[in-house]
């Protein structure tokens, strides 16, 4: 995944020379996406920051507001919280409230999530927290050819966007198109198709979704995984499609369960397709707590395939009282 999306870098930077990027230690790419960069593109083109994200989120607006194209990398999603001004009152609103005159075209880049036992100021999954904002994009990719894909969409979109790659999972491999594509944002992907469940899964939530998928079918059990892609826009109509066919639906969000995205969704499918459902919806999701740092007990609070499993098999077994 991280090669996929320092090949979509590469390849956008040489496509628009408008494109700038910058963020803490992007020359030297302790993540490894940036990597190469500043020694193609030099450093008016690729810069590195003070340890600051006010300042980084700031410059951002700036630089985007004034004709460049940013690309404003903020490491971990909790150096979030510390660049919220600018995010939260300057980037989501300032398109609205110029009428159009001024574009953001920023694409943010962080990891996010839990996994690589970095403790709890490093592990919070950040995308509810933006998709409340109500003026910024957020793409999840759930495979490296998705990272790419959706990156350069990103990159190309006249609005803020929060590019969130799932922490742990930069060293992922996949198949990766060498040409140049580009996949929509709001469009969402079927990954494996069934007939007795919906399994909406979330950004990191797609690999164990489908391990759990994979291992039920073994029993005969066909459920359905539905992978969003992008969290705004949601393509609720794909959502609402699978739940139509299949009756029952899981929800897997690596966030709080307060507030969550699996929250969003499941107020959504009840809303429109009540009539469709034949079991209660189920979440499964983070407790309310900060992410411990000892690995064991990381695990414990994350989302994995045996809770997966338990609340999939749990919907299967749902019977109306009488």
């Amino acid at each position: 995944m991280i090669q996929a999306m320092n090949e979509a870098l590469f390849e956008e930077m040489e496509r628009d020379p408008s494109i700038v990027l910058f963020g803490e230690d992007v020359k030297a790419s302790l993540f490894g996406d940036t990597k190469g960069l500043w020694k193609r593109f030099g450093p008016d083109r690729v810069r590195d920051t003070p340890i600051s994200e006010a300042l980084i989120s700031g410059m951002a607006v700036g630089c985007a507001a004034a004709g460049r194209r940013v690309v404003c990398h903020m490491m971990f999603g909790n150096f979030v919280y510390t660049g919220m001004d600018a995010i939260a009152n300057q980037a989501a609103k300032l398109r609205y409230m110029t009428n159009g005159q001024i574009r953001l075209p920023i694409t943010f880049l962080a990891v996010s999530g839990g996994g690589r036992s970095a403790a709890a100021q490093h592990s919070d999954a950040i995308h509810p927290v933006l998709a409340n904002l109500g003026g910024v994009k957020i793409v999840m990719p759930g495979s490296p050819a998705d990272a790419k894909g959706l990156l350069k969409a990103a990159i190309r979109d006249d609005d803020p966007v929060f590019f969130l790659q799932a922490a742990g999972r930069g060293g992922e491999p996949g198949e990766v198109p060498e040409e140049d594509y580009v996949i929509p944002l709001g469009q969402a992907a079927i990954r494996r198709p069934g007939r007795d469940l919906t399994l909406v899964a979330i950004g990191a939530m797609v690999r164990p979704a489908l391990k759990t998928a994979e291992a039920l079918a073994g029993e005969g059990i066909e459920v359905e995984v539905v992978d969003p892609r992008t969290v705004v826009p949601l393509d609720l109509k794909t959502i609402l499609g699978s739940v139509r066919r299949t009756g029952r639906l899981v929800i897997v969000d690596e966030a709080r369960d307060t507030c969550s995205v699996a929250s969003h969704v499941a107020a959504l499918v009840a809303e429109r397709a009540f009539e469709a459902l034949v079991a209660p919806i189920r979440r499964v999701t983070v407790p309310d707590c900060c992410i411990p740092y000892a690995p064991v007990l990381e695990r414990a609070v994350l989302p994995s395939v045996e809770t997966i499993e338990r609340a999939v098999r749990e919907t299967l077994d749902w019977r109306r009282p009488a």
